[in-house]
């Protein structure tokens, strides 16, 4: 079983790093002036105002005053390039009329950029909202999708779709909506965020969500519910990074050779999958994967980052492991290699790293085990840091380089130890 370690702070500098690095890849058409204008991202927020966003089990108050706050944080936060709108599902009709309920839908804030005055604006429609009705999401998607694809242009568009429960309004399955808009080929994106969500609740969601490449997040506090809304919206500002295949080898000779850049492939239950990366000298490989449970998995699992020598000798490694709170698990790894004293020496040559990817998921009888879960994988080659700090440097990592000075400083205690023992009963029996 992989054992539990808290990701370090520097995966979040990978990330960020990778994404700089890949922003700047293009700088003469930036320096030419001659780049066209980025059309302005869309995000249309949707929020379940169903009869059950009653419930006061977020932060001991209920579900639709944490959504207000949540709306109200995010609203102050949005970026003044994204084009925001606010759309609303069972937020009108009280009744038990099926027909007329599964229609309640509507856009509370149209599609736009907002400034000082569109902010209250959006902020006083929130604050009027109430807990009322049913919960169509299938036709609120829809309306949805509509909103943002009112015109042709080439722009991020996204839907974040917040909700505490299961549509009410089948037959139109909101999974099978979630895979139509998808197959238009409108570069709509839909990530979904359950409020303390049952079972149903986020198997759906997550189908949602995975349909249209999207991320499925559970909710149980009110600055997650925040902090995930800001996090979604940023990331639509953000120039779009397209993950490049790669299909990672049975063993490291055989394994794709990879430079810079953010991949994706799929790994099958509890499989090792190779990688290699030439890591030049003065330079620092920083590696990040993450595994995505797709599906319904078995409680207790773990993802394994090893970074080897192509003879099978760890040099350092990273780990991760959960317990089915999240649908992503995620680790990375550091190696700095220290910069050559002669050019002409065989130190200055390209050393060959080679990563596997490593996962102790296991499924129940029922679940289909192919494909296999998605990966993804993070590579990036920074300059070395000039001190040599990090146990990496030395090429110690987990490996026998570390068993060897271990064994050899407990050697050298041991032999002091015995020399200091002997010498106190040499002055016990002089005294």
């Amino acid at each position: 079983m992989i054992t539990r370690q808290r990701p370090a702070a520097w995966v979040i500098a990978l990330l960020a790093a990778l994404t700089a690095g890949l922003v700047t890849a293009g700088p003469a058409a930036a320096d030419d002036g001659d780049e066209p204008a980025r059309p302005s991202p869309k995000v249309e927020l949707v929020l379940d105002v169903s009869g059950s966003m009653r419930a006061r089990d977020i932060d001991g108050k209920s579900r639709m005053a944490a959504a207000k706050q949540a709306f109200n944080e995010v609203l102050d936060a949005t970026p003044d390039e994204v084009a925001l709108g606010i759309r609303t599902l069972g937020a009108n009709y009280r009744g038990d009329d099926r027909r007329t309920g599964c229609k309640d839908t509507e856009l509370l804030y149209p599609v736009e950029q907002l400034d000082k005055a569109g902010r209250t604006d959006a902020k006083t429609a929130v604050a009027t909202l109430a807990p009322t009705g049913w919960t169509p999401i299938g036709p609120t998607l829809l309306k949805a999708a509509h909103d943002l694809t009112d015109d042709t242009a080439e722009r991020s568009r996204r839907i974040v779709l917040i909700s505490d429960g299961e549509d009410t309004c089948q037959p139109l399955d909101p999974c099978v909506v979630a895979r139509d808009i998808s197959a238009k080929g409108i570069h709509l994106t839909i990530d979904t965020l359950g409020l303390v969500p049952d079972a149903k609740t986020r198997d759906q969601l997550s189908c949602i969500a995975e349909a249209t490449g999207g991320t499925y997040t559970s909710v149980r506090h009110t600055d997650e519910l925040s902090g995930r809304v800001k996090q979604l919206v940023d990331r639509a500002a953000d120039p779009v990074v397209t993950p490049v295949e790669a299909k990672g080898a049975a063993q490291c000779a055989a394994a794709p050779k990879l430079e810079s850049g953010l991949y994706t492939d799929r790994e099958k239950f509890g499989e090792h999958r190779w990688y290699r990366v030439d890591v030049p000298a003065g330079k620092e490989l920083r590696a990040s994967v993450s595994v995505a449970a797709d599906r319904a998995v078995n409680q207790d699992y773990g993802v394994l980052l090893r970074a080897e020598t192509p003879k099978g000798r760890e040099i350092v490694r990273g780990q991760e492991s959960g317990d089915g709170r999240t649908d992503v698990i995620s680790t990375g790894l550091r190696y700095p290699r220290p910069e050559a004293d002669d050019e002409d020496d065989e130190s200055a040559a390209p050393k060959t790293v080679c990563l596997r990817v490593s996962n102790s998921f296991s499924a129940p009888a029922s679940v289909k085990t192919s494909p296999g879960l998605p990966v993804e994988l993070a590579v990036d080659l920074v300059d070395s840091p000039d001190d040599a700090s990090d146990v990496a440097f030395f090429g110690l990592g987990h490996g026998w380089w570390l068993l060897g000075l271990l064994v050899l400083v407990g050697f050298l205690a041991g032999v002091l130890w015995g020399w200091l023992s002997r010498w106190r009963f040499a002055v016990w029996r002089t005294n």
